[in-house]
């Protein structure tokens, strides 16, 4: 746990050390805060016929929740393993007295702790509609967590990609595609008839889990998916690494 610790610091202060950090905060706010104001727009105009609260929406009620998301998370994992290995960097880690999975969970909790960094810009959002009206606190919370178990997922992924190549712009890419084709799959929910089929597409649908979470509803089914993925591409992350050492 200690060298877990250890390197989990340095990881989330390398973060701050570049510029890249402070553009992806800037892009994802100016982003989400485009995003909240065509929503509040749209349910000030009479002739939106949809009735819900703004936070509601903004959870993961528009494709630019998905789309930004999925661009954030593939920047932010892009450079957690190829830069070691295009630095060589990546050698001197494997013959550290340190495990595999002390690496990557060190280098993944630092990604996750500035994604979660990415989201406090937003509570203004929640702190102007409250000089509005009375929001209801609860759905606001589980939106929240659900974009941060989201998140867990996706930069999971992201991490993993990251393993398999030298390339950070290459990581990148192959992350944003696998990400999109993931949240897509819910598109298609709906076009299946056979049983088998609908139950799949209805458990992979990531619109399906998170749509409760905007409402302010926990499903323990959600919270399986997204942690279970997480932890699978987290492993298949760590055995590439170990791959390594058998080359």
């Amino acid at each position: 746990m200690r060298n877990v610790l250890t390197m989990f610091g340095r990881e989330l202060r390398s973060y701050f050390y570049s510029p890249i950090a402070y553009i992806v905060l800037t892009v994802f706010t100016l982003i989400n805060g485009y995003t909240f104001w065509l929503i509040v727009a749209a349910l000030n105009n009479p002739r939106f016929p949809v009735e819900g609260s703004p936070m509601q929406f903004f959870f993961g009620g528009t494709i630019f929740f998905y789309l930004t998301l999925s661009l954030i998370a593939s920047v932010v994992t892009m450079r957690l393993l190829a830069e070691e290995k295009k630095s060589g960097t990546i050698e001197v880690l494997m013959t550290a007295p340190v495990r595999d999975t002390e690496v990557i969970a060190a280098k993944y909790l630092s990604a996750l702790a500035f994604y979660a960094i990415l989201w406090l810009p937003t509570l203004a959002y929640v702190a102007i509609l409250k000089t509005q009206s009375s929001p209801d606190l609860g759905p606001v919370a589980s939106g929240y967590l659900g974009s941060l178990l989201l998140g867990a997922m996706f930069l999971s992924i992201g991490a993993f990609a990251s393993t398999l190549t030298k390339n950070q712009i290459v990581s990148a890419v192959f992350t944003f595609i696998v990400l999109t084709m993931i949240w897509t799959v819910g598109f298609l929910d709906g076009i299946f008839e056979d049983p088998a089929w609908k139950a799949l597409i209805s458990y992979v649908n990531v619109f399906r889990h998170f749509d409760n979470f905007g409402k302010g509803i926990v499903d323990t089914r959600a919270l399986v998916y997204y942690l279970s993925t997480a932890l699978f591409f987290l492993f298949l992350a760590v055995k590439v690494i170990d791959s390594r050492k058998w080359r």
